[in-house]
């Protein structure tokens, strides 16, 4: 697996809710017939979330977060961004912003719609963070939310940042992953300092009770893996 990591396919189609859902490398899914992008888990000022309880981590994971979505949204062109949640690490955190950060979340809004899908960590967000405020949005036949909900049918969401782990030869490599069985999605965590949920872990199984397909991000390529072949941490 470690070898194939280095192949390019640097986005994966599957089908979501009826609708093309494109898969990128960054963590961040593409609904091409919506022309939307959607993102979850920027857990942006983390690092200074921390350090106000002090817990010290480098300053750099808003700055380092935003360069990754900045990249993806001027790649694309998408006309909407949906962001779901847990965009900031707490409530105080569009007030913790730097400028030079202000000066790219500002670039990347510019010109397009934007949505906040509020989170358990920023369940109100300020006017002047730019955008559309929401608990939930639907698209078509899709719900977009931050925390999935057993029993839903048709939706996107994030919160649980699910990770995957696969031994091949004796070697195990772990990653950020999409968890999809074509109805619902759950998706990675794009923030920085954001850790990962094995997707092995119970927690899952209500959510998707006839299995699911793991879409293991790698270095240059996105690879589709059965339930079956995910190992626990």
């Amino acid at each position: 697996m470690t070898a194939l990591l280095k192949n390019k396919q640097t986005t994966t189609e599957i089908g979501l809710g009826g609708m093309a859902a494109i898969l990128d490398l960054s963590g961040a899914m593409y609904l091409p017939d919506e022309d939307t992008l959607l993102v979850a888990d920027l857990h942006f000022e983390k690092g200074s979330s921390y350090a106000r309880r002090g817990m010290l981590l480098p300053p750099y994971d808003t700055r380092e977060t935003l360069a990754a979505l900045s990249e993806v949204i001027f790649r694309l062109g998408p006309r909407r961004v949906v962001a779901l949640g847990d965009s900031f690490h707490d409530v105080g955190g569009p007030d913790r912003l730097g400028g030079e950060e202000r000066e790219t979340l500002g670039a990347v809004q510019s010109g397009r719609d934007w949505v906040w899908v509020t989170g358990n960590h920023d369940r109100s967000l300020p006017d002047h963070i730019g955008g559309t405020v929401v608990e939930d949005m639907e698209i078509r036949d899709l719900i977009l939310r931050h925390e999935p909900k057993e029993g839903a049918t048709g939706e996107v969401a994030g919160h649980l940042h699910p990770v995957g782990k696969v031994v091949m030869r004796g070697r195990a490599t772990r990653r950020r992953c999409f968890l999809s069985d074509g109805a619902r999605c759950i998706m990675p965590a794009i923030g920085a300092y954001t850790g990962g949920l094995n997707a092995c872990d119970a927690v899952y199984k209500p959510l998707f009770p006839k299995g699911f397909t793991a879409y293991l991000i790698g270095t240059e390529r996105i690879f589709a893996i059965a339930r079956a072949m995910l190992c626990r941490d």
